[in-house]
């Protein structure tokens, strides 16, 4: 694999293999320029899938095969903590200090490192060792009440509120906590759970709720439950998404629906009206199929949007001019954001064979020769 570019270049990441949210950090920070060493198991998890070169979350990584049950593996993972800024991992909370790989020992051999740690309920709570996935996160955090309609049981989009947020959190905490450590010259530890990064991430909803455009009540708020914030669907069974919050978006969109002179719509933020006017409006999208409602809407001041499946997103001329997915070895996947002027990141790399590197990494980190 060639030298790595992009606004991360030079900075080093050990990654513990894991499920979900911390292998979804070191991607992030491979497709920004980081060069991240997996310390892979020998073996596949055989209570997991597989997915080899479909292991999106492995892209642009470099992969060295370890047994953490052996002394002379754990020997050399500490060894390569010694040369690197950060090491994540996304174990329960306690089996990396059981493993002879715990933060006080990985900050006794480099003070400098940061030890970013990934877990679903954080490393302390009364939750902190029960078992749990994304779903069960994302509810109690308060994130999965307002996903879904009055009456209907909630529904958020899998991953993204719960792991795909846990990485990002701690994404943003491993470069914090590496600032700093470049600042003092002290690692530190960075605990990022999936609950807290669910719960960070309402922020921007429990604003409008201290502003009374949020109520307790699931449905009955501007943003799930109006007529003109919600999904439609189409003549042919496909779907649309308008959300026209501001008054003069609103009143363009009435007048593109050829309802602008019906009193029924005239007050945008009458909640007693909005239930008959979703009516109206679900009676007037059905009409039409999605591409005629595309060939009215899109690229007006309407607020609109198709409902794409990712192939169909993957097409769209928007998302192709900005290059936003590719399909390297025929598997569908997001190219790297954000993009920078500056230091602008290389195409990701490719999946790893397990194990693949471990010459590279042993000559390039440690100066060692393994065959010599």
């Amino acid at each position: 694999m060639a030298d790595r570019s992009g606004p991360l270049a030079g900075l080093r990441v050990l990654e513990i293999a894991a499920l979900g949210p911390a292998p979804f950090c070191g991607m992030l920070l491979a497709d920004l320029g980081a060069d991240v060493v997996l310390a892979d198991r020998i073996e596949p998890n055989p209570q997991v899938t597989d997915l080899g070169r479909a292991a999106i979350s492995n892209r642009g990584k470099r992969s060295i095969a370890v047994d953490l049950k052996s002394p002379q593996d754990v020997a050399l993972v500490l060894q390569l903590a010694e040369q690197c800024d950060a090491l994540i991992e996304g174990m329960r909370p306690g089996v990396m200090e059981r493993l002879g790989l715990g933060p006080d020992i990985c900050l006794a051999r480099n003070p400098r490192l940061v030890y970013g740690r990934m877990t679903g309920w954080g490393q302390d709570g009364p939750l902190a060792h029960v078992a749990a996935h994304d779903l069960n996160y994302v509810a109690l955090s308060g994130a999965l009440w307002y996903a879904g309609q009055a009456g209907e049981p909630p529904l958020t989009p899998p991953t993204l509120n719960g792991d795909a947020a846990g990485g990002l959190y701690l994404t943003i905490g491993v470069l914090a906590a590496v600032m700093s450590a470049r600042a003092t010259g002290l690692g530190q530890v960075v605990d990022a759970a999936i609950v807290d990064g669910s719960a960070h991430m309402l922020n921007l909803l429990l604003g409008g709720r201290a502003l009374g455009q949020l109520v307790t009540e699931r449905g009955g708020s501007i943003l799930d439950g109006s007529h003109w914030s919600a999904t439609y669907r189409c003549a042919d069974g496909q779907f649309i998404s308008v959300q026209s919050f501001e008054p003069k978006f609103y009143r363009l969109l009435l007048g593109k629906l050829g309802l602008g002179a019906d009193p029924a719509f005239a007050n945008q933020f009458d909640r007693h009206t909005w239930p008959e006017a979703k009516r109206r409006f679900a009676e007037v999208f059905a009409q039409r199929t999605r591409d005629e409602w595309c060939a009215m809407l899109e690229g007006t001041e309407v607020c609109f949007a198709p409902v794409l499946d990712p192939e169909a997103a993957a097409k769209h001329p928007h998302m192709v001019e900005r290059g936003v997915y590719s399909s390297p070895d025929g598997v569908l996947q997001a190219n790297p954001a954000p993009r920078f002027s500056g230091t602008p990141a290389a195409s990701p790399g490719p999946v790893p064979e397990r194990g693949a590197d471990r010459e590279w990494v042993l000559r390039e980190w440690l100066g060692v020769e393994e065959n010599a």
